[in-house]
Order: structure tokens, then C-alpha cells, then sequence
């Protein structure tokens, strides 16, 4: 009996970890786990061996790996084993054949990613173990050096193969430059995960998946120093996505969901959809969680909730700008922390690029049906709704806020806001400015660091607002301040005014004022 378990138990192993089963260790194909030899080739070897039997799992055991860029197929698993760890080569020659991208909402041929997929399905990254990108000789070629930067082989093959490539649909300084590939970028797949793996050092967007379905990110910790344009986690134009139980720390937006770019993005016009983010916390990077501005194809039905943004530029951050047409709808954030906010809490602007106002078309974006609850926050400014002309920012809510600001919210070019029991304590100036906003319901906002001759609230060519159930604090100077030609119909009623000083401050030439005191 203890012959016969000790041979299942060999045959197990074999099973699992040898040549011809579901395991296929890379060092049986002639990967060095010392860093010796470089293994991609012997990557890619065991990979087509495992396509050959329907699939399975690509196993990296604990050690140091040398590689070029890994073309995961269907029903591959690349495992990587606590201790094991993937370092990418700087080798610019490494990543050629150049392959079928997107960069920043643009469709190109450019380097191959580091982990590249091209309609496959079932396919997977995952372990305890570490990928590293070695991006720093990458981050030379950012935008920034480009301009200045000699010719070279690279740039002479990137726009002999993107010769339909519009300039306008890339930025200026690309006609002399080239892109810099981003570490994962499964492009049109089906059923992906990523899970428990270390990233760092990104030459790019970390993990970029692009117009793929049901994809599943969770576990992961995304460490990429102050370098450019490394995002975290940018999915783009996919649905059913889920973020969950990550860490980010990067050198540019820790999560962002883009649909493409402008006249590229409205052509290709797949939305962005069906996604949530939860349980993630976010460190350095410019936003915590962004939508945009790359948005063409749409966005629509996000729920963000359970996170913590601490020492971000920005918490929740939605842009866009004229030209990128595409519309952002039905998006949640609910019960999140910020501290540390360098600039904003929460910002919604649709002049991300200060253009000029223009007939509506399907170069005009739109913001609308976006929801803000249960947040918490530190930050430099509390708020700044900014929208267009021709395309105001529309059905916008807050409910249960309480921020610590040195500024509030600043907001123009909207319509149908709502503040439900918000809390907004300011360093200086008001906790709501409003501008050129039409049907806005103040509902329990309340300051408790009020300031003298400096309303709470100031609405400047408002019309249709609610002022209702605020309770100004002790040393109150002004609730209320009115003003502007345009503003007209507003109601203030059922507020306790106890302790302010002047509850409505006006300029005397207000139209259907109606203030009701108790």
C-alpha cells in the first residue's frame, strides 16, 4: 500500500510539473533561473509545446529570468512562483517584430508589449513572483527628449509601418519619434487574469488591456517610480472588467478608463463598459481613479467603491476636451478615503485643452448621470466641475461628503446638481462657488470653519436652486451670497439660521428670490 501511494504520488508530480501535463517548467526548455542567457526563445518553446496539448500552465520556479517580450496564446497560464522573478531586457532589438498596438487612443504598429496577446482567450498571469520592465532606457525616448532625439532604426521602421497613421491623431512630436511599448497588452481577447504578481518598472501604461471581455485584475502591486506616462491599470475599450485588492504606486493616473482618442477613437467607437474597481488603495500618481481624457468611444456603467487615495495628485479625476466626442454616463464612486490630496478630490472637466466653443457634433463630449457618495477627504481644493459652452455638465450628485479643503468646489457649466448633507471646511473662500449652473439643490451643506465677509455658499448667474436644511455654524458671517445678471428663481427654506450673521447676501437686482425664515 505505501509502494502503490508513493508512485501516485511521483506520477502527480510528474504530471504537474513535467514535460508532457498541465505544468510546463520553462527550465526544461532551456531557461537559465540565473539570469545567464537570455529565455525567450525558451519561453516561447514551452508555450507552443502547451498549445500543442489544448493549453496549460507556463511555470517560472524561483530564480532570476532574462527575457524579451512573452506572446501568451489561448489557454496559456504563465505562473510565476514565489522567488521567481522576470526581468525584461532594455534591448530595444528584443521587441521587433513590431506588432498591432494602441498608444494613447491611437491604433498603430509599434514595439511588441513585454506580455502581448492577439485574439486569444483563457489566458492568465499570475503567482507571487516578480516582472520587472527595466523601463528607465525606455523613459528616455518620452516625449519630452524625442523632439531633440537623433534619427534612428527604430523610428525609421515605426512610421515606415504607420504610414496611414494621421498626425493629428498623435501627439506633434511623434513625426520624429517613436513609442514606447506598454508591459501588458492583450489586445481583443476574451476571459483574462492577472492576479497576486509584482510590476515594476514599466517603460509605459503598465497593464493596458485593449478591447477585450471579462478581464479580472486583482491582487497585483504596481510599483513604477516618477517616470513618464507609467500608468497602472488602463483598460481600454473593454466590458466587464474587474479591479480588485490592487496596489498602485506609479508615475503618472494609478487607474484609468480610456476608449480611444478623437477622430481614431470615434472610428474604432468601442465604449468602455461594465467595469468595477474596489478595494484598491493608490499612492503617488497624478489621479487615483481617471476616466479620460482619451474617451470617444464612451464610457458607461462604472462602479469605484472600498478605496483609499493617499498622496495622489488627484482622487477621482474625469477629462476630456473638445474634438474627443464620446459620452461618460452611469458612473458610482461610493465610500472612499482621500488624504493627502495634492490638487483636487474630485474633478470633472470637459476643457482638459482650452479650445474655443464650437457647434455641437461628434467631436462634442458629454459628462452626465455621475454619482459621488460616502467620501471622506484631504485635499488642496474640494472640487471643479468644469464644462462646456454648448455642453453643460449634467445630473451630477454629491451625498454625504466630508472633506477638509484648503479651497471647495469650484463649478461651471452645469446642470441638475445636487449637495445632500456635504461637509466642507476651507482653509479660505467659500465651501460651494457656482457659475452659469441651472437647477442646483444645496441640501444640508455645512461648514464648520466659516470665514468673515466670505459666504459658505456664492452662486454667481445661477437659476432654478434650492437652498434647503443648512445649519450654518457658529461664527457664520454669510450663508448665502447672490449675484450675477442671470441668476433668477431661487428658494431658500427650511434652514436653521440661528447662528449666521446675514443668511443671504445679495446685489439688489435679483429676479423671484424667496427666502423663508423659520
Amino acid at each position: 500500500m505505501k509502494n502503490r501511494l508513493l508512485l501516485f504520488l511521483c506520477l502527480t508530480a510528474f504530471t504537474a510539473f513535467g514535460q508532457s501535463g498541465m505544468y510546463y517548467n520553462v527550465l526544461n526548455y532551456g531557461a537559465k533561473n540565473d539570469s545567464s542567457k537570455i529565455a525567450t526563445a525558451a519561453i516561447k518553446k514551452a508555450i507552443d509545446a502547451a498549445v500543442k496539448t489544448g493549453g496549460g500552465t507556463i511555470y517560472f520556479p524561483p530564480g532570476k529570468y532574462l527575457t524579451g517580450p512573452i506572446h501568451l496564446k489561448s489557454n496559456i497560464t504563465i505562473l510565476i512562483d514565489a522567488g521567481a522573478e522576470l526581468h525584461f531586457s532594455d534591448n530595444f532589438d528584443d521587441y521587433l517584430p513590431m506588432v498591432l498596438s494602441r498608444w494613447e487612443g491611437t491604433d498603430v504598429t509599434n514595439f511588441s508589449p513585454l506580455f502581448y496577446a492577439y485574439k486569444a482567450e483563457n489566458i492568465a498571469i499570475r503567482g507571487r513572483g516578480i516582472i520587472d520592465g527595466h523601463g528607465k532606457k525606455w523613459w528616455g525616448y518620452s516625449e519630452v527628449t524625442v523632439k531633440t532625439s537623433p534619427g534612428s532604426k527604430w523610428q525609421d521602421e515605426f512610421h515606415r509601418l504607420n504610414k496611414d497613421v494621421l498626425h493629428p491623431d498623435l501627439p506633434g512630436w511623434i513625426e520624429k519619434g517613436f513609442l514606447r511599448p506598454p508591459f501588458i497588452q492583450p489586445m481583443h481577447c476574451k476571459n483574462v487574469l492577472i492576479e497576486g504578481i509584482t510590476i515594476r518598472n514599466s517603460p509605459f501604461w503598465t497593464v493596458n488591456p485593449e478591447f477585450c471581455e471579462n478581464v479580472t485584475i486583482t491582487g497585483v502591486t504596481i510599483n513604477n517610480p516618477h517616470s513618464p506616462n507609467t500608468d497602472g491599470i488602463n483598460p481600454e475599450s473593454c466590458r466587464y472588467v474587474h479591479i480588485s485588492n490592487c496596489h498602485i504606486s506609479v508615475g503618472d493616473d494609478c487607474i484609468t478608463i480610456k476608449s480611444g482618442k478623437d477622430r481614431a477613437g470615434r472610428k474604432m467607437n468601442v465604449p468602455a463598459e461594465n467595469y468595477t474597481i474596489t478595494n484598491c488603495t493608490m499612492l503617488a500618481g497624478h489621479g487615483g481613479v481617471v476616466i479620460g481624457s482619451e474617451m470617444s468611444g464612451g464610457v458607461k456603467k462604472i462602479a469605484i467603491s472600498n478605496c483609499i487615495f493617499d498622496g495622489t495628485d488627484r482622487g477621482i479625476r474625469i477629462k476630456t476636451a473638445r474634438g474627443r466626442g464620446g459620452v461618460v454616463e452611469d458612473i458610482r464612486v461610493d465610500n472612499v478615503i482621500m488624504k493627502n490630496i495634492r490638487e483636487q478630490a474630485i474633478v470633472l472637466d470637459m476643457q482638459y485643452a482650452q479650445t474655443q466653443p464650437e457647434p455641437v457634433s461628434e467631436r462634442t463630449p458629454a459628462f452626465k448621470n455621475i454619482h459621488f457618495s460616502h467620501i471622506t477627504a484631504e485635499t488642496n481644493q474640494a472640487g471643479f466641475l468644469n464644462g462646456l459652452d454648448e455642453m453643460p455638465i449634467e445630473n451630477i450628485s454629491f451625498s454625504g461628503l466630508e472633506f477638509q479643503a484648503k479651497t471647495g468646489f469650484v463649478m461651471s457649466q452645469a446642470k441638475h446638481i445636487a449637495f445632500h448633507n456635504v461637509t466642507v471646511n476651507t482653509e479660505s473662500g467659500p465651501s460651494i462657488k457656482a457659475s452659469n449652473v441651472h437647477d442646483l439643490e444645496i441640501d444640508g451643506v455645512t461648514s464648520r470653519t466659516p470665514h468673515i465677509n466670505t459666504p459658505v455658499m456664492e452662486l454667481i448667474n445661477v437659476e432654478d436652486a434650492f437652498i434647503h436644511n443648512c445649519f450654518p455654524k457658529v461664527g457664520t458671517d454669510v450663508l448665502l451670497k447672490l449675484n450675477g445678471q442671470q441668476t433668477q428663481n431661487i428658494t431658500v427654506s427650511g434652514n436653521n439660521f440661528r447662528h449666521v450673521k446675514t443668511p443671504v447676501l445679495t446685489d439688489g437686482k435679483l429676479e423671484s428670490l424667496t427666502i423663508d425664515f423659520p
